[in-house]
């Protein structure tokens, strides 16, 4: 079977948040961050979000996925864990 599940919420249950907590500590609108995680769209974080996604995941910016929705679709690359 693919790979559906989106790469940031992967991370995100990794650490142990939910959707709301990760969301609210990142300054996202939860509607934006499903949104994002959905694939519905482009995932256009700023700056500020960008870092705050990268804290609260406990992450570095080259770990951040580059494409935040599910992956089944279309292959999965450029991401630092699969060095």
């Amino acid at each position: 079977l693919p790979e559906t599940i989106s790469p940031l919420e992967s991370l995100r249950e990794c650490v142990g948040l939910t959707q709301e907590e990760l969301s609210r500590r990142c300054s996202i609108p939860l509607r934006t961050y499903a949104r994002w995680v959905a694939g519905d769209g482009v995932s256009r974080p700023n700056i500020p979000q960008i870092k705050a996604l990268c804290r609260e995941l406990g992450i570095s910016i080259e770990e951040l996925p580059d494409d935040f929705g599910p992956s089944g679709d279309r292959p999965i690359h450029n991401h630092s864990w699969h060095k």
